[in-house]
């Protein structure tokens, strides 16, 4: 390693034009991150026109900034108001908002942001050594070892309804079904399209989110007026995490990071996939299994530092190889190709200036990230003290606006409505709602995967015996489903022993 290109790198992107556009996208990305429905690629994409006249470097660390920016950003709206900015900030809901419920949400949104920051190192050092190799090991996933990877992930979610195991089959197996409308690609046949040409290309799983999360909430408020949008203790509680909080979250903050880097590699997976799978390990094999969902600080940190990794993660395919590994990357890599950039192999030979630059300005901009977050906190939780019948309308013109802009259609009104009022029965019948979410977006790309492994090898058994990576995704998904049988029976047996 050429420690010249290094430090080389560093010096460009201490440059004040170069530290002004890291500054500006992560304010930038922070602000879109926390918006519903935008996202990153949105971000990214609104500002394409302004890279065309940059130097590609600059563009790139901009364009770079605002995606991870965009995650710090996202966690916000859902730890302040049950509201993800983004399908990544799904899980940070989880127990991001009960911990705001009881008085912590100071402490939450600032240990959030620590956690996405050591997610995004984790992440940044593991580009600096195994971004080749892991870009080629990547090349070895065809339609086989996706099919087991979206099962394993699925797997994996679906134990976290422990004790309601079958209503956690039943939604998901239910967003499987709804992620089948619109038009076949293999076939061309229309499915469940009800002749609504706005349907022909699916629906859109962020518009599921905002209308599950954020109107379902406000209908159960609604309805139980006891409860009053219970973002509830309105004393917010230290902007500090307390030394506590810290000790039980490192450990998930680091093993989660080499996670959400990981499956961001994979082109496909993205941060969402990240988060979840992220969260379902650590509740797994926490201590405190019973405090998840009721906000349990490892339930909030472990999503996040997977999702700030697989940001990071992302990248390698996209650099390494000129395939995206995610949607924000897809029109990154669109931009770089625009403005005479060209990812692949030779990038990293014929360009070290500018990979070491992009690395040393991901770096830096983490560290920004964290100052920007936490200088937030006494701003953001200002939310909570806004008044219900202010608050409410807020949420809905924020959710409406969001949901609108990702087709710019009214249809997507009424599937907003739609998913609202099936939140909200989903709460009242203690359904859980995270299979079905992940279900939803991965169902299509599980069943295009399907219908290639089926040509391919013709049966499952084969699918099954495809490579070494099938044979181990399929014993780790089978763990996965008897984890919960196996930790009873273990703790039956220990429980035993001891009378």
């Amino acid at each position: 390693m050429d420690t010249s290109v290094i430090l080389d790198g560093l010096w460009t992107a201490l440059q004040p034009v170069n530290l002004l556009w890291l500054l500006f996208g992560a304010a930038l990305g922070t602000i879109v991150g926390i918006l519903p429905g935008l996202g990153a690629a949105t971000g990214v994409a609104v500002l394409i026109p302004l890279t065309f006249g940059m130097e590609p470097v600059s563009a790139l660390i901009l364009m770079a900034a605002i995606y991870y920016g965009a995650l710090f950003g996202g966690s916000r709206s859902s730890i302040l108001i049950n509201t993800p900015g983004d399908g990544s900030s799904i899980a940070a809901a989880f127990d991001g908002y009960p911990m705001t419920k009881k008085g912590q949400a100071g402490q939450a949104m600032s240990i959030a942001a620590m956690a996405s920051l050591i997610g995004g190192l984790i992440a940044i050092f593991g580009f600096i050594f195994l971004a080749l190799p892991l870009a080629k090991f990547a090349l070895n996933f065809g339609p086989a070892e996706f099919l087991l990877l979206f099962l394993f992930a699925l797997s994996a979610v679906v134990t976290l309804s422990q004790g309601n195991v079958v209503k956690g089959f039943l939604t998901m197996f239910l967003g499987l079904g709804i992620s089948t409308v619109g038009i076949d690609l293999q076939s061309g046949v229309h499915r469940f399209t009800f002749d609504v040409p706005h349907l022909t290309d699916g629906i859109n799983f962020i518009i599921i989110i905002i209308g599950i999360y954020a109107i379902g909430e406000v209908l159960y408020n609604l309805i139980n007026q006891s409860k009053q949008m219970d973002t509830g203790n309105k004393n917010i509680g230290s902007k500090w995490f307390t030394k506590d909080q810290w000790k039980r979250s490192l450990g998930p903050i680091l093993r989660s990071g080499p996670i959400g880097f990981f499956l961001g590699v994979l082109p496909g997976s993205g941060g969402t996939i990240a988060s979840l799978l992220a969260y379902s390990t650590e509740k797994q094999i926490s201590k405190n299994k019973k405090e998840f969902g009721k906000g349990a600080v490892e339930g909030l940190v472990a999503p996040e530092s997977a999702n700030s990794a697989s940001a990071v993660g992302s990248m390698i395919p996209m650099l390494t190889m000129g395939i995206p590994g995610s949607g924000t990357t897809a029109v990154m890599l669109g931009a770089l190709v625009m403005i005479g950039v060209t990812p692949g192999p030779l990038l990293f030979e014929n360009s070290p200036d500018m990979v070491w630059t992009l690395i040393n300005s991901m770096f830096i901009g983490n560290l920004i990230l964290v100052v920007i977050n936490i200088m937030m906190v006494g701003m953001l939780v200002k939310v909570l003290k806004t008044p219900p019948n202010v608050l409410y309308p807020i949420v809905l013109i924020l959710s409406f606006l969001g949901a609108y802009t990702l087709g710019y259609s009214t249809i997507d009104f009424y599937i907003l409505i739609i998913a609202g009022i099936f939140g909200l029965l989903l709460r009242v019948l203690n359904y859980p709602v995270v299979p079905m979410i992940l279900a939803l977006i991965v169902g299509g790309d599980m069943e295009q995967n399907l219908q290639r492994a089926t040509v391919i090898y013709g049966s499952p058994i084969e699918m099954l015996f495809a490579s070494p990576i099938t044979i181990i995704l399929a014993i780790l998904t089978i763990l996965s489903l008897l984890f919960p049988l196996i930790a009873k029976l273990l703790k039956q047996k220990k429980g035993q022993s001891t009378i």
